[in-house]
């Protein structure tokens, strides 16, 4: 069995009664840093093997994961916090147990996406998480752009150092709407700034510490009116092959306009 664990994202006290059983099941726990999954072991006082699987390794690993499961072996799975596999190596581990067949689960707990979520105060109906923008050039325009078309609450993480330009990339993309700045996630000094983009970018100190999660309330982009230069076009189209007031009805339901409004309009320009 491979269990994919969630971790504390800051404060240690977040581990759940399974993360710690499973950990302590294992035969061997992999691991984005083995430095940092080091600490959580000995703060739980587990002691196990740790394997190296971080995000540039796990598709060379993935085989030896496979033959270890078929051996008979338990792997736990952690990256450095939070969930594996969102944002985090994990994702291909899941994948070569679903190719070979092996079984594989995964144990919630902390997670930055939907603590950052609920702490934000936006609307949660729907949302949707974009990770990491790319840093530059037609892959970061293309995100930002689709950010701004979303219409719904988008999240996404960002380092300290960019924050400031991710803020101001979106602000000229989608406008000037509330959002809010999590930063140190349940830590000490965990801190949720909200209101309009520009007041938040206006609210930083000159360096921002502390990892950060920002938040942005996208609206619905409302379907512009059909132009009277398309209303006209598509009945007269209509009305060469069919009656006028099957013209009318077929205008009025494609570009969603009230009936007796679009047959007036048949009308004059039968008339014309």
């Amino acid at each position: 069995m491979l269990y994919l664990i969630a971790t504390p994202i800051g404060n240690l006290g977040d581990i759940t009664y399974r993360a710690v059983e499973a950990l302590q099941s294992s035969d061997e726990v992999w691991c984005e840093d083995t430095r940092q999954s080091a600490k959580l072991l000995n703060h739980l006082q587990i002691k196990k093997p740790l394997v190296s699987c971080h995000e540039y390794t796990q598709r060379e690993k993935a085989p030896q994961l496979v033959e270890k499961l078929r051996a008979g072996l338990t792997i736990a799975y952690v990256s450095d916090a939070g969930m594996p596999g969102i944002s985090d190596p994990g994702a291909v581990l899941v994948q070569a147990c679903v190719e070979a067949g092996l079984p594989y689960t995964v144990l919630p707990g902390p997670s930055a996406v939907l603590t950052a979520a609920v702490l934000s105060g936006l609307p949660l109906d729907r949302f949707i998480f974009f990770g990491f923008l790319p840093r530059e050039g037609t892959e970061r325009r293309k995100a930002l752009s689709d950010l701004a078309a979303c219409g719904c609450t988008a999240i996404l993480y960002e380092s300290p150092h960019r924050v400031k330009d991710t803020l101001s990339d979106v602000l000229a993309a989608a406008g000037d709407r509330p959002c809010a700045l999590v930063r140190e996630l349940t830590k000490v000094h965990e801190s949720c700034q909200r209101g309009l983009i520009s007041e938040v970018l206006a609210s930083l100190p000159q360096e921002v510490k502390g990892e950060c999660v920002l938040l942005f309330s996208i609206p619905p982009r409302a379907e512009a009116a059909p132009t009277e230069q398309e209303l006209d076009g598509l009945l007269l189209q209509l009305m060469d092959h069919m009656t006028l007031k099957d013209a009318a009805r077929e205008a009025s339901e494609a570009l969603k306009l009230p009936k007796k409004q679009v047959y007036a309009r048949a009308l004059e320009l039968k008339n014309e």
